[in-house]
C-alpha cells in the first residue's frame, strides 16, 4: 500500500502543476520521481520475471506471464481510452488556431520535410550498419517460430495500395475513434479544424469547448499515469518470465548491433536537434524522459502520446504546433521503426543467403524506398514493423520463415525502436515550433 500511495502522491504533484489548476511550485526533483519509479518498476519486473522463469515449470511461467501482463493491459487500455479524444480535440483546435490554409500548409510542409529526411536517414543507417555487421551470416535458421509467423501472415494479408488507402481515409469518424486509427483521426480532424476556421465567429464557441475538453482530457492523463509504473512492471515481468533473460545472450549479437545502431541514430537526431534548439535540447530530453521510459518498457507508442503532448507543451512548444505535428509524426515519423525495417530485412537475407539482395546494392536501395512508402500510417498495427517487413519483404523474395528467427526477441527490439520514435517526434515538434517562432520558455 505504501508503494502505491507514494506513486499517487508523486504523480498528483506533477499533474497538479501540469494542468495549471494552481500555482504550486514543483521542483525538478519532484518532477523526476515518475521517471525514477518507472526505472524501479522495470528492475523489479526483470527480477520477478527472471525468478519465475528460472525456478518454475515452463507451463507455470507462461501462465504467470499471461496473468501479470494484465497489469500492462489495464494501463494500455486506459491510455487507449483517451488517445482518440485527445488527438481530435487538440488537432482540431490547433488547426483552428493556426488561422488559415496558408499557415497549415507551411507548418505541414516543414513537418513533412523533417519526417521524410529523418525516415531516409534512419532507413539508410540501418542498411549501412547491417551490411557492416552482417548479423545474419551464420544464423541458425532452424529456430523459427512457425505459429507466430502464421499469425503475422494473417495480419499482413492484403497489404496493398487499396488497404493502405483504406487505412488512411476514414469511413466513419466513430469507427476510427473506436479502433484508435490515429491517421484516420488526423484526416478527419484536419478537415474539421479547417472548417472551424472557415466559419469564422460561428465556430468560436466550438473551438472554446474543444479547448476546454482537451484540458479535461489532459487532467485524465495525469490520473492514468498513476498506473504507469505498475504497467511497466507487468510488461517487463511478463517478457522475462516467458522468454527468460538468457534469450538476450542467445541473440546478443543481433540485439547489441541493433542497439548500437539506435545509439548512432540518437546521436544523429540529437546533433541535428542541437543545431536548432541549442541549450534548450537538454531541458527537452529531461522533459521527455518519463514518456521515453514508458515507451521503452511497454513498447507502445499509444501509451505515451497523451503524456508526450503534455510534456512538450510544458517544455514551451506551442499548443497549436504540438496538436498539429505530433499526430502526424505518429504516422509519418517512426525513426526507430524505419531503421529496424532495413536492419531486419537484410538480416533475413543474410541468414538465408539470398545473394540477389545481399550482393546487389541497387536492390537494397529499391527496398529502402519501398519501405519508405509502405511503412506510413501503420502506427496502430500490432508489431507493425514486422508486419511491414513480412509484407514488403515478400516482394523481394525474402522468406516468411525468416521473420520467425527474430520473433522471440522482437519485444526487446520493439522497446528500443518505440523509445526512439518518441525521441524523433519530440525533436520534430520542438524544431518546427522553433522554425515558426512558437517555442517559449519552459512552463
Amino acid at each position: 500500500m505504501y508503494f502505491a500511495d507514494r506513486i499517487l502522491y508523486i504523480a498528483n504533484l506533477t499533474i497538479y502543476k501540469n494542468c495549471c489548476m494552481a500555482n504550486v511550485p514543483v521542483t525538478p526533483q519532484k518532477k523526476s520521481k515518475l521517471t525514477l519509479w518507472i526505472v524501479v518498476a522495470m528492475i523489479l519486473g526483470i527480477a520477478v520475471g527472471y525468478f519465475v522463469h528460472e525456478y518454475y515449470a515452463v507451463a507455470t511461467a507462461k501462465t504467470f506471464s499471461t496473468n501479470i501482463n494484465l497489469l500492462t493491459t489495464i494501463f494500455l487500455r486506459l491510455v487507449q481510452m483517451i488517445v482518440a479524444p485527445i488527438v481530435f480535440t487538440t488537432l482540431a483546435v490547433g488547426i483552428a488556431k493556426l488561422g488559415d490554409m496558408k499557415t497549415v500548409g507551411r507548418v505541414g510542409g516543414k513537418a513533412m520535410l523533417w519526417f521524410i529526411t529523418a525516415s531516409l536517414v534512419s532507413l539508410a543507417l540501418g542498411l549501412i550498419l547491417v551490411n557492416i555487421f552482417k548479423p545474419g551470416v551464420g544464423a541458425d535458421i532452424k529456430h523459427t517460430d512457425v505459429a507466430a509467423v502464421n499469425d503475422l501472415l494473417e495480419k499482413s494479408k492484403g497489404f496493398s495500395l487499396q488497404k493502405f488507402v483504406e487505412h488512411v481515409v476514414p469511413r466513419s469518424v466513430i469507427e476510427a475513434m473506436a479502433n484508435n486509427e490515429i491517421l484516420q483521426l488526423v484526416v478527419f480532424s484536419i478537415f474539421f479544424g479547417i472548417a472551424l476556421t472557415a466559419v469564422g465567429k460561428k465556430g468560436e464557441p466550438i473551438i472554446n469547448a474543444l479547448d476546454s475538453l482537451a484540458h479535461v482530457i489532459l487532467k485524465m492523463v495525469g490520473y492514468v499515469m498513476y498506473l504507469a509504473p505498475v504497467g511497466v512492471f507487468g510488461a517487463m515481468a511478463a517478457a522475462i518470465a516467458k522468454n527468460g533473460i538468457t534469450i538476450l545472450f542467445t541473440f546478443g549479437k543481433y540485439l547489441g548491433e541493433f542497439y548500437l545502431g539506435l545509439l548512432i541514430l540518437w546521436l544523429l537526431l540529437l546533433g541535428v536537434g542541437y543545431l536548432f534548439l541549442k541549450q534548450r535540447l537538454i531541458p527537452l530530453v529531461k522533459r521527455i524522459a518519463a514518456p521515453m521510459g514508458i515507451a521503452f518498457s511497454t513498447a507502445s507508442s499509444e501509451a505515451v502520446y497523451p503524456k508526450l503532448v503534455e510534456e512538450l507543451e510544458r517544455f514551451g512548444c506551442s499548443n497549436k504546433i504540438v496538436s498539429f505535428i505530433l499526430p502526424l509524426g505518429y504516422s509519418f515519423n517512426l525513426d526507430g521503426s524505419m531503421m529496424y525495417m532495413t536492419f531486419a530485412s537484410m538480416f533475413i537475407a543474410q541468414a538465408f543467403n539470398i545473394t540477389g539482395i545481399t550482393g546487389d546494392v541497387s536492390q537494397q536501395i529499391i527496398m529502402l524506398l519501398v519501405f519508405l512508402i509502405t511503412s506510413k500510417g501503420i502506427a496502430g498495427v500490432p508489431r507493425a514493423s514486422l508486419v511491414v517487413v513480412l509484407a514488403t519483404g515478400a516482394m523481394f523474395g525474402l522468406p516468411a520463415e525468416g521473420v520467425g528467427l527474430i520473433l522471440a526477441i522482437d519485444v526487446f527490439c520493439d522497446m528500443g525502436r518505440t523509445m526512439t520514435n518518441v525521441l524523433g517526434n519530440a525533436l520534430a515538434t520542438s524544431v518546427v515550433s522553433k522554425w515558426e517562432g512558437e517555442l517559449k520558455h519552459s512552463a
